[in-house]
Parts: C-alpha cells; sequence; structure tokens
C-alpha cells in the first residue's frame, strides 16, 4: 500500500508542478504582452514626435545640409572625397597586380 501511497504522491506532485508552470507561463506572456504594446505606444509616440520635427525643420536646412552642398558632397568637405577616391585607386591598383601574379 505504501508504494501506491507514493506513487499518488509523486503524480499529485508532478501534476501540482505542472499547473504551476502553466500559471508562470500564462504570467510571463502577459508581462511581455504588456511590455511589447507599451513599447509600440512609445514607438507611435516618438515617431509623431520626430515626424513634428522634421516638418518644422523643412523649410530651413540646417547648417551642415548648407555646408555639404557647398563643400563638395560630403559632410567633410572635398578633401574626405579625394581621400576616398585615392583609397579606391590604391586599392584597385593592388587588386590588378594581384591578378597579374596569379595569372603567371
Amino acid at each position: 500500500m505504501s508504494m501506491n501511497a507514493d506513487d499518488a504522491h509523486r503524480r499529485a506532485g508532478a501534476l501540482f508542478k505542472k499547473e504551476q508552470q502553466l500559471r508562470e507561463a500564462q504570467q510571463a506572456m502577459a508581462e511581455y504582452q504588456a511590455e511589447l504594446q507599451a513599447t509600440r505606444e512609445k514607438t507611435a509616440r516618438l515617431r509623431a514626435l520626430r515626424l513634428a520635427r522634421d516638418a518644422a525643420n523643412q523649410s530651413t536646412p540646417s547648417a551642415n545640409q548648407r555646408g555639404t552642398a557647398r563643400l563638395g558632397g560630403t559632410a567633410q568637405g572635398p578633401r574626405a572625397s579625394r581621400a576616398s577616391m585615392a583609397h579606391t585607386r590604391r586599392r584597385r591598383e593592388f587588386d590588378r597586380r594581384r591578378r597579374n601574379e596569379r595569372a603567371h
């Protein structure tokens, strides 16, 4: 009879554990859903603020935008574009030499 009692006790413990895990999972899902909703609301609020800010600033270009047109298309000016072009030329030359070495 003790074997049946032990077995029943073990099954009851397992059932209790499963029910507890189910409650915890439901609680975790509810918390997750609440956080997800809060994130969506915050994102919508911030997007609305950003769009309003951009609409207000659209008529007056910022100093950075005015400077960009004057300095050759980059925020850093013509030096940055010359440096990147020089880098590109060096890289192409390196690749060309490497291909020639492999061919011979």
